[in-house]
């Protein structure tokens, strides 16, 4: 019965995926006598938490009752006060927690806090699931970097684009609308100042029922952007454009002056600007998430400064050939299949025609950060 309640709690907190940022999603059930009393989920940040929505509406029901929650309820003050003094206001009898809250200011106080006050808490239910759901929000908070999820779509035969260059449509529209749903979800998508000269996008979410715009990076290290490009005359959403030193003071306060914001970082040789030294910067403006929606030269410089987490691969069943039809990702290439980039805990589905596999970069030091979460959810034992 508690993984069925930690499950309804799991599909609460999905609800906030894309609206919550830089906060986590967090779901809340509360049981009482074999029923579900009160349930909410974390919607916004600055928002009450998932935990008060369902106290409110269970209201004196909470009494003796059980909360389930998808993430350890926080104990500090921030935007809003501690949940875990409204849970013992309430009289709530037991606890059940998901995971740990990985931040700092948490990270097992507020459990701490709620045993000390005589309440039951038992970890680890549904946990791989709940660090899985909030994979984006752990690597943020435990490496400052944002969670980075590379998107492309290929033909049967490895290809991005006909050797003319033409690419439209690779794959089916039930795809690219699930594109459009990704973009809902994440914070910022990235791409490199070839497809903004090539497509001249707009980089927008473009849903039947509306969606998120992301924040628009554009990985441009000459400065070369024109002033008249759709991203930088819409007010769709911020634009940040990173540039290297070289560019022109002068190209640089027109695009300031169009309302973009410009970052001027290092170059990496070969390879243009440091999208390592570009990640970090957007983590400490609170851009927990990056949709890489570039071609072959900017995805092959995101596996290499491995700022990548994750995959959506598109493959559509077609065959377009030429030997310099350009593949998903360029650069230099390896030498050794040794260092081949290696995928693992892959799913493979059908969007339509077209096939999604989805994948995460292999286990290796410093990069399964929300996965080790989840597995300590499950082993640090119960009580």
């Amino acid at each position: 019965m508690d993984e069925l309640y930690m499950k309804q709690a799991l599909m609460l907190a999905a609800q906030g995926l894309g609206r919550t940022s830089p906060n986590p999603v967090v779901g809340a059930v509360i049981v009482a006598d074999g029923s579900i009393v009160g349930q909410g989920w974390h919607q916004a940040a600055g928002t009450p938490h998932a935990e008060v929505h369902a106290l409110a509406q269970a209201g004196r029901l909470a009494r003796n009752a059980t909360l389930y929650v998808t993430l350890e309820p926080c104990c500090h003050h921030g935007r809003t006060g501690p949940c875990t003094d409204a849970i013992i206001a309430a009289g709530v009898k037991r606890v059940v927690v998901a995971m740990t809250d990985p931040n700092p200011l948490v990270r097992g106080k507020g459990i701490q806090k709620l045993r000390q006050h005589g309440l039951e808490v038992l970890e680890g239910v549904c946990a791989a699931e709940a660090a899985q759901l909030n994979e984006v929000f752990i690597k943020w908070i435990a490496t400052g970097l944002p969670f980075g999820v590379l998107k492309t779509a290929i033909t049967l035969d490895g290809k991005i684009a006909t050797y003319t260059g033409h690419s439209k449509w690779i794959t089916s529209e039930r795809s690219r609308e699930y594109v459009h749903g990704l973009r809902n979800m994440y914070d910022a998508i990235l791409v490199g100042i070839g497809t903004v000269l090539a497509d001249d996008p707009s980089l927008t979410t473009r849903l039947p029922g509306g969606g998120k715009n992301p924040i628009r990076v554009i990985v441009d290290s000459k400065g070369r952007i024109p002033l008249e490009a759709k991203l930088l005359c819409d007010c769709e959403a911020p634009v940040i454009i990173a540039v290297g030193p070289e560019a022109s003071a002068e190209k640089l306060a027109a695009l300031q002056a169009k309302g973009a914001e410009v970052l001027t970082l290092p170059l990496v040789a070969g390879r243009g600007v440091s999208l390592r030294h570009l990640f970090v910067e957007l983590g400490q403006r609170n851009i927990t998430s990056i949709l890489v929606e570039g071609g072959a030269e900017v995805n092959a410089s995101v596996l290499a400064e491995n700022v990548v987490d994750k995959v959506h691969w598109f493959i559509a069943p077609k065959i377009i050939g030429g030997k310099t039809a350009p593949g998903p990702v360029g650069g230099l290439g390896l030498s050794d299949m040794a260092q081949a980039t290696v995928l693992e805990d892959m799913q493979v589905k059908n969007i339509g025609k077209d096939i999604l596999l989805t994948a995460y970069m292999q286990r290796r030091e410093g990069r399964d950060v929300y996965r080790t979460c989840g597995r300590i959810g499950n082993s640090e034992g119960h009580s």
